[in-house]
């Protein structure tokens, strides 16, 4: 597959997640740490980066868009709609999946169904689920309890056995920090 993606759509999408997630916050690693949300944003998509400069099978374009907007609907005003409108239906499909249902289902039953709309699509949209639990096994908020921090490795490794496959690069990397992780239980 040729590899290319838009450094100007890149910019502009960036300048719309800026915007969109502008003020959120989540807890660092220290109390009363905060850090800015475009942050993990950030984070995800040099993930994504780096994952198709290792795998020239994935699209990029599809992947780093996915990646930029993973959060959107879940975090911020902006609709299902705006997106298909402003960046095409296979983005807006990714994006979709990526997207936490809101329901009555517990914690396990919402990862399986999340699991299942994700399995899905093309498999950058794989790719990206893969990129956010990679960045999200960095150092946990200071608040999380030890119950929480094995509840959410048991949840990557999950997440690993389902997607591991649709990305050589993210697979060995998601399954390192799996790994690493173990350092912050107590």
């Amino acid at each position: 597959m040729e590899n290319t993606w838009s450094i100007d759509e890149l910019q502009e999408i960036w300048q719309l997640a800026s915007t969109l997630h502008n003020g959120q916050k989540y807890g660092g690693q220290e109390e009363n740490q905060q850090v800015e949300y475009i942050n993990h944003i950030g984070s995800v998509t040099f993930e994504i980066l780096k994952a198709v400069e290792e795998d020239e099978s994935l699209n990029p374009d599809l992947a780093i868009k996915c990646a930029v907007l993973h959060d959107t609907i879940e975090d911020t005003p902006y609709s299902l709609e705006e997106v298909e409108k402003q960046f095409g239906r296979e983005v807006a499909l990714g994006v979709s999946a990526l997207t936490k249902q809101e329901n009555n289902q517990d914690i396990s039953d919402k990862m399986g169904d999340s699991l299942a709309r994700i399995k899905e699509q093309p498999k950058e949209v794989w790719a990206v689920k893969m990129a956010d639990r990679i960045c999200n096994l960095s150092a946990p908020p200071f608040y999380w309890t030890n119950e929480k921090k094995i509840a959410y490795r048991e949840e990557a490794k999950r997440i690993h056995q389902s997607l591991g496959e649709g990305s050589e690069y993210l697979g060995n990397r998601l399954a390192e920090k799996i790994e690493r992780y173990k350092s912050f239980i107590k």
